[in-house]
Order: C-alpha cells, then sequence, then structure tokens
C-alpha cells in the first residue's frame, strides 16, 4: 500500500496544538507535511519530529486589521499552489494561514478537511466558517458547535499526547501564552504564594523577577509543556495551554479570558469551554477574588474525554489511504 501524503497547517498557539495531535496519531501510518509560518521557530520546533514542514506567510497576526489579508494573501497564494501539489489530503486547523493552502487544495481537487477550535461555541471562527463551503469534512469537537457550523461532524475534542512525566511539583503555573497578559501578571504578584512559575511572553519578565525573586520567571521556554506536566495548578488565557493542561497532563486549570483579544473566542465561549472541561473561569482580576479561585480550583479535576483526534485520524485513514 502506497502511504497516504497529508498537507497539515500548524499555524501558531492551539492551530499547532490540533496539527501535532492528529501527526502523533498518524505517525508511521502517513507521510506528513506541515504548512508552518515563515519564520515561526517554535511551530518548527513542534512539528519537525512528525514530518516534513514548507513555510507560507501568514497574511494577519492576531488583533492586526482585516486589510492586512488581503496584502498578503495572493503571495500566500502562490506559495501554497506550490506546497499542496503533492499531497493527497489537506487538513486546515484554524487562522487565516489555512485559507490560502486550502483554497489551493481545492483548486487542485485534493480534499479538504476543516477543522473547527475546542474554544468556539457562540459562533464559528471566520476561518471554519468560510472553508465549510468547499470542505470535504468539517470536524467540530463539541455537540454544542453544531449549532454554529450545522453541517460539522463531532469528533471530540482533539489534543496532544503527554510528552513529559506527569507529577505534582507543588508549583502554581501562570502564562499568558506568546502575547502575555499584564494585568493578570500584575494581580498575582501582589498575592503571598512564593511557589509559582511564569511565562510572561512579550511582557518584560524583570519586574516580576524583582518583585517576586523566589518564583521562576521567563519569557519563553521551548520546552514549556514540562511545566504544565509538573504544576499542581494551571492558570492560563483562553488558548492552548487550556487544552494541554485539562485534556492532555489532566491538571486543575483555570480560565482568565483576555478582554484585550477583540477578534478570538470570548468570555461567553471561556466560561462553556469550563464547564465542558471541568475546570473553573475566573474573570475578576483582583487579589482577593484570585486568591479564593486558587484555594476552590486547585481541588477540581478535569473532565475526561474520548481521544477525538484519534477518531478522526482513522477516519482519514480510512477513507482516503490507497
Amino acid at each position: 500500500m502506497i502511504m497516504l501524503r497529508i498537507g497539515i497547517t500548524a499555524s501558531g498557539g492551539g492551530h499547532t496544538g490540533y496539527a501535532v495531535s492528529i501527526a502523533q496519531r498518524l505517525s508511521g501510518k502517513a507521510d506528513i507535511v506541515f504548512f508552518v509560518p515563515t519564520g515561526d521557530r517554535w511551530t518548527i520546533s513542534k512539528v519537525e519530529r512528525y514530518g516534513r514542514y514548507s513555510e507560507i506567510i501568514k497574511p494577519r497576526g492576531p488583533n492586526e486589521s482585516f486589510s492586512k489579508i488581503l496584502y498578503g494573501l495572493p503571495k500566500a497564494m502562490i506559495q501554497s499552489l506550490r506546497s499542496v501539489k503533492d499531497i493527497d489530503v489537506f487538513i486546515s486547523t484554524g487562522s487565516n494561514h489555512s485559507v490560502a493552502p486550502a483554497i489551493a487544495a481545492w483548486t487542485r481537487r485534493i480534499p479538504v478537511i476543516n477543522i473547527e477550535s475546542s474554544v468556539r461555541f457562540t459562533r464559528p471562527s471566520a476561518t471554519a466558517k468560510h472553508l465549510s463551503r468547499i470542505a470535504d469534512l468539517t470536524v467540530i469537537q463539541w455537540e454544542e458547535q453544531k449549532k454554529i457550523l450545522s453541517r460539522g461532524v463531532v469528533f471530540g475534542p482533539l489534543y496532544e499526547l503527554p510528552e513529559h512525566k506527569v507529577e505534582n511539583r507543588g508549583y502554581i503555573l501562570v502564562t499568558a501564552g506568546t502575547y502575555g497578559f499584564k494585568k493578570l501578571f500584575d494581580s498575582i504578584v501582589v498575592l503571598d504564594i512564593d511557589n509559582v512559575v511564569l511565562q510572561t511572553g512579550r511582557v518584560d519578565p524583570r519586574i516580576y523577577i524583582e518583585k517576586k525573586p523566589k518564583w521562576v520567571v521567563f519569557d519563553y521556554d521551548p520546552e514549556f509543556s514540562r511545566w504544565i506536566a509538573g504544576a499542581s495548578l494551571v492558570i492560563a488565557h483562553l488558548g492552548k495551554t487550556v487544552i494541554d493542561s485539562a485534556l492532555t497532563y489532566r491538571k486543575p486549570t483555570i480560565i482568565v479570558p483576555n478582554p484585550e483579544w477583540r477578534l478570538t473566542a470570548g468570555a461567553e465561549d471561556a466560561k462553556i469551554l469550563a464547564s465542558k472541561l471541568g475546570i473553573c473561569y475566573q474573570e475578576d482580576l483582583s487579589p482577593d477574588s484570585l486568591r479564593e479561585a486558587i484555594e476552590i480550583c486547585r481541588k477540581k479535576q478535569p473532565i475526561q474525554y474520548k481521544d477525538g483526534s484519534e477518531e478522526l485520524a482513522r477516519y482519514i485513514l480510512d477513507k482516503y489511504s490507497r
């Protein structure tokens, strides 16, 4: 049997997480090429152990205007038409970065699989909504998402397999992804807690190193998941870390929505996701409220679900293998 050739977008953050989760289940069973944003070293470091990669420009970043897409899309299309020509199936994991390779695959009559984010409940992401018109399959992760993508098929939540030993080393992990969340960090730093690991992203870590010398503080760590694996509690914004924490590493978790992220899933989505995962939602960033949430939430164990990534990988192999 000829090995199936699968192209998957790994567009950063949770999109890369979905790509890795599928690739882990397809390892040794398919020939995988990842389409990654140009210059995204973190994503490349995550995917290169599972297959080849090809760089395609990402037209628009978070909170950038939609006019950026119009500027970047033509170049992305040219790159995509070259990149998809040798694949049998294309998988979009979301983000505007997936649009050009999805259209390129569709024009070449290559089957398109369109994945909606696990954090979308009140309205679909723009990418999943528009690609559903050309996709052979739209993958949703929860029954509730049928309300926003009626033609979607539920596979269950997509999450990565653990890469590190799961243990409780007693610390609280606080993170808000690549861009950081200064208001959250400023509220946490006034609490009388010594055992904290803080990832600041693009927020200057020196402020917190000076105020809390006993804390472990850093901006980035390419092996960030090891900090999730050892945490007693994870506090994170609505993003990839929430899924990794609750589903991959089974950690008590608090979601803190960031109101500055206007173009992504919002507070209502975060509340629903917290309920689905059996974790906590915390909007009030006052020190007293955060202190109370930490005491309550560190005792809550996340709900366990079937392996959606395994279900999807099996479907792809059964339907498209030659």
